[in-house]
């Protein structure tokens, strides 16, 4: 199975409340940051069966414009198991349920995020090698036995990579 990790794109600053953090959404630079990465994405043929998010808004936000642009059009699968305070055992647990999908993106938050890319990559060995950047996604072939991180590219690399192909400009994306 293809698994696709993505961090959420920025949301400006941290709220004290947790309750209203929940529901922080993505800025302007975040928002851009999507559309970058997902245009990229989608120039590199990006197909998924199933996009799995964390139930907080930012990573919802981030899960949708991504989506949109590399043209998923099912629904978008909502599960605690990739909330900020989710073990990695709860990340297994998804995984073992998503076994039958050939390709999933998976979009939550760090540091749980890294520690379960990390994880995977290494087989269990260390938690935090691999660090996503907000807006990040990175490519993991996984099995079992043996998982291989195939790329990761972070949204400074999307826009670079996107301007140098394109004009300065994104293309017009339908909105659902």
């Amino acid at each position: 199975m293809i698994i696709y990790f993505m961090r959420h794109a920025n949301a400006g600053e941290k709220r004290a409340d947790p309750i209203k953090d929940e529901k922080r959404p993505l800025d302007k630079d975040g928002v851009l940051q999507c559309r970058y990465v997902g245009a990229l994405l989608s120039a590199l043929d990006v197909q998924v069966d199933q996009v799995i998010t964390s139930p907080l808004k930012r990573a919802t936000q981030t899960a949708s414009l991504v989506g949109n642009e590399i043209g998923f059009d099912a629904r978008l699968q909502i599960s605690d198991s990739l909330r900020p305070s989710a073990t990695f055992e709860d990340f297994r647990a998804l995984l073992n349920a998503c076994a039958k999908h050939e390709a999933i993106m998976v979009v939550g938050h760090n540091p749980n995020l890294t520690e379960f890319v990390s994880q995977v990559v290494t087989n269990g060995g260390s938690r935090k090698s691999i660090e996503l950047k907000k807006g990040s996604v990175a490519r993991v072939d996984f099995s079992p036995k043996r998982s291989v991180l195939n790329w990761m590219i972070t949204p400074k690399l999307a826009r670079a990579l996107y301007g140098s192909a394109h004009s300065k400009s994104l293309p017009k994306t339908s909105r659902k």
